[in-house]
């Protein structure tokens, strides 16, 4: 089916849905290396004004990428619940817009809602709104999951305590764990991408992290972010809080990360299995970001933001305790400067949300980008509003196993005390015991005899 729309004396010509969302979006480097997006912003205007038009049951009759060739779409059409969607079932793309800023859409309602719209809807009504729009309705959504904490609350932002080491030295990682805790960062998750994907290395990892949280009864969770073989093939005899696999938007990008559906459920019901989760079961933990799809040149003609948000279908299928868009990690072939960079995370938060998903950003760029630490200052500032779930916490902001730039510890204080936002609530409570936040949530002096200072 195509799809058109006239600008003066120009009628701009869409051949089917798949290309009307490329040319639709916002410019960025990704889709202009695939050839993808519009050739002119009129051109643009003129395929966001066609989108508008489009009927949101026009989604569940034309696939972006064909039914009998690709796993997700196939999860995506056979999940899909009708009975959620009727709410919304009678609306163009643009009336989706319209009501989804309107009061009629309240927390509830988004959360009824999330079963029932598709991947594809979501990136469409995203690609009409402005950055603005995309906090407004961000910010209304709640999800919340629990494993040995509960994380997503309205008024919270937890924190991925992200202590990479380029040997993965274990006194090295014990030693940034320590400085973050000490900082109020670690309830989304203490987690370790390793530098090697080694079983041994993954498990003293693991046994390491699981030591020091008993040690000192912290109500968090433990991660060593290998490939999910790994995990599967360690579990019974290491200490495997959350389950980490990336993934992306298409069948072709997931089986270049060595995974599809089949294998994810295997990790997912063996986590279940060793109920290690004290006040939920939400035990797996995703990586996403937009590009991985082009970079593993598997998108399949898709526009690279409808490709990340495919990916939610996944996350989405899995309950997740974390799901987190490594927004500018893949570097600026994909998303250029500050300003993509900043208009992405937000869409992806935008769009997990609105999916039903806890997301998280890693809000980051690489060395070779046009962007700085202003940009991120800003990006967490408009995350923190639209109530973000969790973000990074990195010794001074750089990664020196990864090789970018994220966010601090000293950077998630700054987020929680200008915005009012606490830690997770049992987190919260721990941080007040070891003395280290009062109840108002301000970091309280640390002396060197604090026995926490005493495991390194």
């Amino acid at each position: 089916m195509s799809y058109r729309h006239t600008i003066h004396h120009t009628t701009y010509e869409f051949n089917d849905l798949r290309t009307l969302l490329a040319k639709a979006g916002p410019f960025r480097s990704g889709d202009a290396l695939a050839g993808l997006c519009a050739d002119t912003a009129e051109e643009r205007v003129a395929a966001q004004m066609a989108l508008a038009d489009v009927p949101l049951k026009t989604f569940l009759q034309e696939v972006v990428i064909p039914y009998e060739q690709d796993e997700i779409t196939r999860l995506i059409v056979d999940a899909h619940d009708v009975n959620a969607f009727a709410l919304v079932s009678h609306f163009t793309v643009g009336q989706f817009r319209d009501w989804l800023l309107s009061d009629h859409a309240d927390t509830l309602s988004l959360q009824q809602l999330g079963p029932g719209i598709t991947p594809e809807m979501v990136a469409a009504v995203s690609k009409l709104m402005r950055n603005q729009d995309l906090i407004s309705v961000a910010k209304k959504c709640e999800v919340v999951t629990r494993f040995r904490n509960t994380i997503g609350l309205k008024g919270h932002l937890s924190v991925r305590l992200q202590p990479n080491h380029n040997t993965d030295d274990p006194k090295g990682i014990a030693a940034s764990i320590i400085d973050g805790l000490l900082y109020g960062s670690g309830d989304a998750v203490i987690g370790i991408n390793p530098a090697t994907d080694s079983p041994q290395a993954t498990i003293t990892l693991l046994k390491m992290l699981d030591q020091l949280r008993g040690q000192f009864e912290i109500p968090t969770q433990s991660c060593v972010l290998c490939h999910v073989t790994t995990a599967l093939q360690i579990m019974h005899s290491a200490p495997v809080d959350l389950v980490f696999q990336s993934i992306g938007g298409t069948e072709q990008t997931n089986s270049s990360f060595g995974v599809n559906l089949s294998l994810l459920q295997e990790a997912y019901e063996a986590g279940l299995s060793l109920q290690r989760g004290t006040v939920g079961n939400n035990l797996m933990y995703f990586e996403t970001g937009q590009g991985s799809a082009l970079s593993a040149n598997a998108h399949g003609g898709v526009d690279q933001q409808t490709c990340e948000v495919r990916a939610y279908a996944v996350a989405r299928k899995f309950s997740p305790l974390l799901v987190n868009t490594v927004v500018g990690f893949i570097g600026p072939e994909y998303l250029f400067d500050g300003k993509q960079i900043i208009r992405a995370a937000l869409e992806d938060h935008f769009c997990g949300k609105l999916l039903g998903l806890p997301m998280g950003v890693d809000i980051c760029y690489t060395n070779h980008a046009e962007a700085d630490q202003d940009d991120m200052d800003n990006l967490l500032t408009l995350l923190g509003v639209a109530g973000v779930n969790f973000i990074m916490g990195v010794p001074g902001a750089d990664d020196i196993m990864l090789n970018y730039q994220s966010t601090s510890f000293h950077d998630a204080l700054y987020a929680r005390k200008v915005l009012g936002l606490k830690p997770s609530p049992e987190f919260d409570q721990w941080l007040q015991r070891q003395g280290i936040m009062s109840t108002e949530g301000r970091l309280l002096p640390v002396g060197n005899s604090h026995h926490l200072l005493k495991y390194i």
